[in-house]
């Protein structure tokens, strides 16, 4: 199969969809790459390095679009590519459809064949695709967190690990999940007082077990976030429901209640965020403030740490790309049900009920194509 490397273009999207390590391996199973030049200069990965491995660099993504049978990215199209989406022809990334009709509609009249890296699903509910991203977003969030606290950027000037006699920062993160217990621990090792909402009773037990004694557990209701909110400094919203859109869990009539100055890192933003007064972000304008509180909601965190990012991505997305590869879509998807999963507009149709409820579409079951 011929496989293309797309350049990232979403803003300050600094990750790779294959390495140069990658690339070597697609190749031991004879599959010819194509990577658009410069792709993976972000992350670090020169063309040479492509090239040494045994990809051919092309010049623009129109060419990687027209010759490729199967495209790897990051991120979803953008507008201005759209029409070069191809009739059967693979795309393998990101998607978030979702939080976006536009995208949608424009697979839909491709004919395309889309598999969302978020929707595939293993046996036990993970998600191993999302995973090693939540492992970076989490950490980041508390990162963020702490920097926008700071009085100059905006924040009511709290250190979240307090000093020797004064109170430590208060962190509310809603999902407990692997953003939310990533971020926990980054925040909880700051000594920050955190609480941790879930309505997963199991999930709550398993954190209670694992976490220091700074970190609080309660079962998530509308009640627990309102009375947490006025003492948080910092939440974080880390909720997730496969490829659907996120529900709205903190309106804005709570923002009446919190601490001017207070931070909202909302990185469920991909999916339409979890916030009432959430809008996307990018790492080059990240904040914006509404009735005192600060707002971060960039849709591409682990973008601003490429090198880890894409190596922690490319481990966890080269067997599902292999496997789409040598099978073929329709093959992989009848013998890998979690390569099924991933399967969100195929040949025009929504495949992925979350995504046709997002919009009031027709959902066409992946098994009625196959």
């Amino acid at each position: 199969m011929i496989v293309g490397v797309l350049k990232e273009i979403k803003a300050e999207e600094n990750r790779v969809a294959l390495s140069p390590g990658g690339v070597e391996f697609m190749r031991q199973n004879d599959h010819s790459i194509l990577v658009e030049k410069n792709a993976g200069r972000a992350s670090g990965f020169t063309n040479k390095a492509y090239t040494n491995a045994g990809a051919e660099i092309v010049n623009g993504s129109a060419e990687i679009f027209d010759r490729s049978e199967m495209i790897m990215r990051v991120k979803e199209p953008k507008p201005s590519e759209f029409g070069h989406l191809k009739k059967g022809q693979i795309y393998f990334a990101y998607l978030h459809l979702a939080a976006s009709e536009k995208v949608t509609q424009a697979m839909i009249n491709a004919e395309s064949v889309n598999i969302a890296y978020e929707t595939i699903q293993k046996a036990d509910g993970s998600l191993p695709l999302l995973t090693p991203m939540s492992e970076v977003a989490g950490p980041m969030a508390i990162q963020q967190g702490a920097k926008y606290l700071e009085m100059a950027q905006g924040g009511h000037g709290v250190l979240l690990g307090g000093v020797p006699g004064v109170d430590p920062g208060t962190v509310l993160i809603i999902g407990g999940g692997v953003v939310g217990i990533n971020a926990a621990k980054i925040a909880c090792g700051l000594g920050a007082k955190v609480y941790i909402l879930d309505i997963d009773l199991d999930r709550l037990r398993y954190l209670s077990d694992v976490m220091p004694g700074n970190c609080i557990t309660l079962m998530s209701s509308p009640a627990a976030i309102r009375d947490v909110l006025p003492k948080a400094d910092l939440v974080v919203g880390a909720v997730l429901v496969p490829g659907s859109k996120t529900p709205t869990l903190v309106t804005r009539e709570m923002l009446k209640t919190m601490k001017k100055g207070s931070v909202l890192v909302d990185v469920s933003i991909d999916q339409g965020g979890c916030f009432e007064t959430s809008k996307e972000t990018t790492h080059a304008d990240p904040t914006y403030t509404i009735d005192g509180i600060v707002h971060y909601a960039v849709s591409n965190m682990p973008g601003a740490l490429p090198r880890t990012s894409t190596l922690a991505l490319n481990n966890a997305t080269l067997p599902y790309a292999v496997e789409i590869a040598n099978r073929g879509w329709k093959k992989a998807m009848q013998e890998n049900s979690e390569i099924k999963l991933g399967a969100n507009v195929v040949n025009g149709q929504v495949t992925y009920e979350g995504v046709a409820k997002a919009f009031g579409l027709e959902h066409v079951p992946i098994d009625n194509l196959l």
